[in-house]
Parts: C-alpha cells; structure tokens; sequence
C-alpha cells in the first residue's frame, strides 16, 4: 500500500473498553468517555463500537434508535466504520473468561447477532465507505461441541455470506465478516485458519454462493493474539494473503512479555496481571522453539512455575496493554511485533480497519477510572506514529 494511502480511513479504538449495557449508554459512552478521547488526540477518530445482545434489543425495539445513535454519532463528529460482534453478553460482568466465546458459531443466536450488526452497520456507515463485523473463531477449544459442529457454523456462516450480499445490493454498503483468530479456540493459529478457510471456500463451492463467500468473509488479525503464538506478523500477514483470505480488521495491541522468566521480581509483576474478569492465556517458548501453555495466567503459574516453564526463554501472555508501552516495569511488551505487523499490513493491495483494542484498561494493574481516556488517547497518538513509519518502510 502507498504511502499516501495509509491513513486514508480515520484511526479509532474499540469501544468495548467501555461498560455499556444498553443503547442510552452507547450514546452516554459516545458523549463522555469517547469524546474525551478525542479531545486529548487532537485529531478526529473513528469509533469501533460495541453493542452487546441487550443494546441490539433496544434497537429492534425502537424505531428512532437508528436516528439517534447516527445523530449521536454527528453530533460528537464520530465516524464508524467496524463493529465489534465477538461478546455478546455483558464485556463488564464480574466473570467473563470463557462464556465470551458463547454463543458460538453453531448456535443460531450467533447468526441472529450477527445479523443484527451488520444491518446497524450499514444505517450507520458513512457514504462511499465498506464496513467491518469481527467475530469470535467460531467456538472455545475446550468447549463441549456436537460432532457436526463444523458444519453447523459453514452453513451459518455462508447463510451471513449470502445475506451481506443481499445487504449491499439494497443498500450499497459492502459489509464483511472479520472472523477473529485467538489462543485455545478452534482457530488460534494461522495454519488453521488458512485450514478452516480452505473447507469453507469448498463448501461454499458446493452451495453455489462462492463469490459472496470470498467477498464477505474474511479475518480480522489482532496482533496480540498471533505475538502470544509466537507467529511472526510478516510470515503470517502473507500466509492469509497467499490463501486469498482478506484481512477485514487490524486489531492494534500488545501482549505482556516475560523476558526474564528466572526472575522472581519479574514474575511477581506478572502475578499482578492475574485477574477475574478475562481469559488470559500464557504461552512459554524454550531456546530450541519448543512451546508449553496454559488456558490461563494464574498467580501460581507465576509466582511458582513448574520447571518447564521456568526453564523458558520468553513467555507471552494474553493480556492487552497499552500500545505506546514497550516496557511495564520489570516487565515487556510485544511493541516491536506490532511494528513489523503494520509494516506487513502496509504491504497489502487494501487497506483493513485500523482499531486499536487495549479493553483491559479497567483491570490494568494501577490504573484509576480517570486514567483510561488519556491512556486511550496516548496509545492513539503513539499509533498513529507507527503507521507512519510503517508506511515508510512498506
């Protein structure tokens, strides 16, 4: 991609970082914390919004909700451009962990949702412009699933296929689908999407609705997920392209690293990250590329490892961290992976929906509710920056 063409759609985060459990507090959300955002960057941003199940409700309940969430959107010159479909329930709940992978893609209330999201998209989206929905990896690994389970979310998913079609020639607004690779789900690493991706362009094939399916499905590739595989961006960047797999999404963030893993100090920082809302998965990687992992960082884990994983060059963790970070402490980031991932996105033929995503901010160790907007506007700021030069290096 040139140069020129690297900012050519507004930079913005997701707001899934921010509690909102009905549409009055989408608007709330849009007039206060969001628009503080904005205010501290000093330049105008796009939203990536969130609209869990219940705020979908009051959309289907209300005929005006439309109007007002575009004029809530006008009125604090917001732009939107992608939506975040992967929770559906309650993002805030005490104890999310792995009810955010439900429902999964089997389930007709994924599609249902899904559904819903892309039609409030496209009322929502401006003129002249394409729109993106992300979306869970189909199920959690670990999950207990019905042994068609595959074919269940094929089918679902071409159904999406062939409805995003339909949307777009009533509407004129192309919308596309951003399934979300993440650790311990059935699509966790590049290979397997690129597998999944295979069977589905071949079922599609099938169904005779091949060319929606390619048009409107896609992935969207957060960068910290694939640093906590230990993927490198550039090889996997190239991977989904070879495979004519579009990246619809860029989720901008950074995963905490544990360079020092014999270090007591270090693994106490890390003990601190170990919280009760979210999943986050720990993976350890050895001198000769051997990997071990866990569904979860715990404060055993760090504190008292087993040996295999003492023994570790590195470990990853799936803990979103403010982007403009390269260190916490004793502790590092994933930053340097996510400069050679933009560089790797600046290289494409498109350009995916740029959206930083740091929705850990309430539960940042040392992080106040008054620090989340300027931290927000920070990691802003910093990205910016990095899409510069990653387009210079592109």
């Amino acid at each position: 991609m040139a140069a020129d063409q690297a900012m050519q759609l507004p930079l913005g985060y997701c707001t899934n970082v921010h509690p909102c459990r009905s549409l009055d507090d989408v608007g709330r959300m849009l007039a206060e914390q969001a628009s503080a955002v904005q205010d501290q960057c000093g330049f105008a941003i796009a939203v990536g919004l969130w609209l869990p199940a219940a705020a979908m409700v009051d959309v289907a309940v209300d005929p005006a909700a439309i109007d007002r969430l575009r004029g809530w959107l006008t009125e604090h010159r917001f732009t939107c451009h992608t939506l975040n479909a992967f929770p559906v329930g309650d993002f805030h709940a005490t104890r999310v962990k792995e009810q955010v992978y439900l429902p999964d893609w089997a389930d007709p209330k994924r599609l249902a949702y899904t559904r819903a999201c892309s039609r409030l998209l496209a009322e929502i989206l401006p003129a002249e412009t394409e729109g993106s929905i992300s979306t869970l990896p189909l199920a959690f690994k670990q999950a207990e699933r019905s042994a068609d389970f595959f074919e269940q979310a094929i089918a679902q998913l071409l159904a999406l296929a062939s409805e995003l079609g339909q949307l777009r020639q009533e509407t004129g607004k192309t919308i596309r689908l951003a399934i979300e690779p993440e650790p311990f789900c059935l699509l966790e690493t590049t290979a397997e999407t690129v597998t999944f991706f295979e069977r589905l362009w071949q079922a599609a094939a099938v169904a005779g609705c091949e060319a929606a399916a390619r048009e409107h499905l896609g992935v969207c590739y957060d960068v910290c997920h694939q640093a906590v595989e230990f993927e490198d961006a550039a090889t996997a960047v190239g991977q989904l392209d070879a495979a004519g797999i579009r990246i619809n999404k860029v989720q901008i963030s950074c995963a905490v690293e544990l360079d020092r893993p014999a270090d007591p100090e270090a693994r106490r920082a890390l003990a601190g990250f170990a919280e009760a809302r979210y999943l986050h998965q720990a993976f350890a990687r050895h001198a000769d590329g051997r990997i071990v992992s866990a569904v979860d960082l715990t404060e055993p884990l760090a504190l008292d490892p087993p040996a295999d994983w003492q023994a570790a060059e590195t470990w990853r963790v799936h803990f979103h961290v403010p982007v403009d970070a390269e260190r916490l402490g004793p502790l590092g980031t994933t930053r340097a992976e996510l400069e050679r991932a933009l560089t790797a996105i600046q290289r494409l033929a498109y350009q995916p929906h740029l959206e930083v995503e740091t929705y850990t901010w309430p539960v940042l160790p040392g992080v106040t509710a008054g620090d989340v907007s300027a931290g927000i506007a920070r990691e802003l700021l910093a990205t910016r920056a990095l899409l510069e030069r990653a387009a210079g290096a592109a």
